[in-house]
């Protein structure tokens, strides 16, 4: 049941408008609003025992003796309000906010909650929270996300209007009976809202929380767990034992498979062998040799009569992923073709007729491999390569074009096995965490501004020796606000004055398609020997004789992103190096660049970069088309994640209301529901 807060008393139109730039539009939505923290009210203070400066707000009642408003210049208000109690008194200070004088007249009583600190020979508050009387709320009271227009007093009493509401229709509660009989909750529902979102105390808080976090990750694996369910009763492709393609496929590479490579294939093997659709992601770090197992899938399915379709998200890797099939595959009975927004009509159109007569066993391509005159004769193996930088829907078209074909997924951005069974639920996980042997580790250092023009030398001495180099800058022209070097500011700047006798290049995302991979092509074939880019270049560029990446305000990306570029270079036999110039920087990003250069591992550092930035500002949710979590925590709660995987797994098992669950899920996930249901 899903009842719009305009039915809640104090709700209008207004109100209605505000709530929902916090995307809460149902009574629902309110109940899983829960706040990102809490103030400690549960013990009042006397003004003058409180020992200044406080580290952290304290909570005080007292009687308002005088009221003022100064203007100390033209478009500044400064309202004071000075609160005594049987100790002392305090002034109360609040700048910009001259409404906030209606609230008061002398005489009342109010209770304040912030830091107290000394300041122009007075006891002050800056902003503190007030509420008239003496405060109702005794112990933890909640802090909400908010908005302009919006008060922290504004939501507690919507919150406690749709508890209400809630209580009288406990159909409105996102919990549900199988839930929390499947979770073996102990807490009633009711209870388990109201309590999280005015808790007793701290005990009580966390045992909530976790409560409604594990029904919460139930809800989201179940309805992943239910989704790959309806997959494996299609009936999908049941390839034969490996053949000779595949034998002589593997007897030709010049190199032997890592551990990783071998194991991940056999993981393959096994889907493709089955009845049922194989949907697995394939994980590990640039160079791992993700490409070489894709090879060995296609193989697999070329040799049991179906074609095989790969989709990169740059023509640039679609052309590189081409070369390289056409090296591996060199002298088989095997036709590859490449299909991008590049290829001729005339090409074109001979492609598709070939494609679809079966001719082209093997097509790669870039998103053009989803128009609709792309027709297979028999599809039976899609690979998605770098899949996050494609939607949902891109995806789905291209599995559309076989019947029930197995699809294999490729990611250079390793994430957690936990976090995967979020973001990727209905997906069998391989990961590749060896590295090819003989491979250098790239040299990693993190250095201020003052060592630029050493970089700078450093740079030329490489270039002398005949070798490439990227510089790499977070933006692509001058901002006002961020104190940042553009990547065209910088680009002018090295090729007219650092770097005059030496070919520059430049390539950023607002650049036309066809001019930014000329470029990139320049920079490949040896023509251009120092790249200016943004992060544009972060996939899909392989370049062995590019020896330097040097990130030009590094305190700006993320792990992954800084890993992603740094694996840019090393592919060839001479070291390399990567150097993160950073202008400052909290703690966080000081931790970080850090890690930078003591960790090689993309794993390792996506879990410390989960610690860091957390699960959704480190993947993007909203990539998957998946919720946000409401209580949940996947750095904090991964034992919760795993558990709430198994008991959903075994709870599908002893029930099959499908239709129950669907509801469950629309209910919980609103507007996400179908990314929790197609993903």
């Amino acid at each position: 049941m899903n009842c719009s807060i305009r039915q809640l008393k104090g709700i209008g139109p207004r109100k209605e408008a505000l709530f929902a730039k916090l995307g809460i539009s149902t009574i629902t939505d309110i109940l899983q609003y829960f706040p990102k923290e809490y103030e400690d009210h549960s013990h009042m203070q006397q003004i003058a025992d409180v020992t200044l400066p406080t580290p952290i707000p304290v909570l005080i009642c007292g009687t308002v003796r005088s009221i003022q408003e100064i203007r100390p210049r033209r478009g500044m208000t400064l309202l004071k309000v000075t609160v005594s109690d049987a100790s002392g008194a305090v002034e109360l200070v609040w700048f910009n906010q001259p409404f906030k004088k209606k609230l008061f007249h002398q005489g009342m009583t109010i209770t304040a909650f912030g830091k107290m600190e000394w300041a122009y020979g007075r006891r002050q508050m800056n902003g503190p929270e007030t509420e008239e009387g003496i405060a109702k709320s005794q112990g933890l009271v909640p802090v909400y996300g908010l908005t302009d227009g919006l008060r922290q007093q504004d939501v507690r009493r919507v919150v406690r209007t749709a508890l209400e509401a809630a209580a009288e229709n406990p159909a409105l509660f996102p919990g549900w009976d199988g839930g929390q009989t499947a979770c073996h909750s102990q807490i009633p529902v009711q209870q388990a809202y109201t309590w999280i979102h005015f808790p007793p105390s701290w005990d009580i808080q966390r045992r909530t929380r976790k409560q409604l976090a594990f029904e919460e990750l139930f809800d989201m694996q179940l309805g992943l767990l239910l989704r790959r369910q309806k997959e494996g009763k299609r009936q999908g492709i049941k390839c034969g034992p490996n053949g000779n393609l595949l034998k002589q496929l593997i007897s030709h590479l010049p190199f032997t498979l890592t551990k990783g490579q071998v194991q991940a294939f056999l993981d393959i093997q096994n889907d493709m062998e089955s009845e049922v659709p194989m949907q697995r992601l394939i994980q590990g770090d640039v160079g791992s040799g993700k490409t070489v197992v894709a090879a060995m899938a296609l193989a697999k399915i070329v040799e049991n009569g179906y074609q095989g379709a790969l989709m990169a998200p740059t023509e640039i890797l679609a052309v590189q992923h081409y070369e390289e099939f056409g090296r591996l595959f060199q002298d088989m009975p095997v036709r590859i073709a490449l299909l991008t927004g590049r290829t001729s009509a005339k090409e074109r159109a001979v492609l598709l007729e070939q494609l679809q007569h079966g001719t082209i066993q093997i097509l790669i391509g870039t998103h053009a491999l989803i128009q609709e005159n792309v027709v297979f004769q028999e599809l039976g193996l899609v690979i998605t390569d770098e899949q996050h930088r494609f939607g949902v829907k891109q995806r789905a078209a291209l599995q559309h074009k076989g019947k029930a074909p197995h699809t294999l997924f490729m990611t250079a951005t390793p994430i957690p096995r936990t976090l995967a069974l979020s973001v990727y639920g209905d997906l069998d996980v391989s990961s590749i965490r060896e590295m090819p042997p003989g491979r250098k580790e790239v040299k990693t250092y993190a250095v201020g501004e003052a060592m630029r023009q050493r970089i700078y030398v450093f740079m030329e001495k490489l270039m002398q020796a005949g070798q490439q180099c990227y510089v790499v800058c977070p933006l692509v022209e001058e901002s006002e606000t961020i104190d940042l070097q553009a990547a065209t500011a910088l680009y002018d700047k090295l090729r007219q004055t650092v770097f005059k006798k030496w070919h520059c290049g430049l390539v950023h995302g607002k650049m036309a398609g066809k001019e930014k991979e000329a470029v990139m092509e320049a920079f490949q074939n040896g023509e251009i020997h120092l790249l200016v880019a943004t992060s544009v270049i972060e996939v899909g560029v392989n370049v062995p004789n590019a020896t330097l990446m040097l990130i030009d305000g590094a305190e700006r990306f993320g792990l992954a992103q800084l890993h992603q570029l740094r694996g840019r270079v090393g592919r060839g036999s001479q070291q390399a190096y990567c150097i993160l110039l950073a202008k400052g920087g909290s703690k966080e990003t000081q931790q970080r660049l850090k890690w930078m250069e003591q960790i090689h591992d993309g794993f390792t550092l996506s879990e410390k970069d989960l610690l860091l930035r957390g699960a959704g500002r480190l993947f993007g949710y909203a990539q998957h088309g998946l919720p946000d979590l409401k209580a949940a925590d996947i750095v904090r709660d991964v034992d919760l994640l795993v558990a709430a995987r198994d008991r959903a797994s075994l709870y599908l098992k002893e029930h099959a209301d499908e239709t129950q669950i669907v509801h469950v899920l629309q209910q919980r996930f609103g507007k996400h529901f179908q990314g929790v249901w197609n993903n």
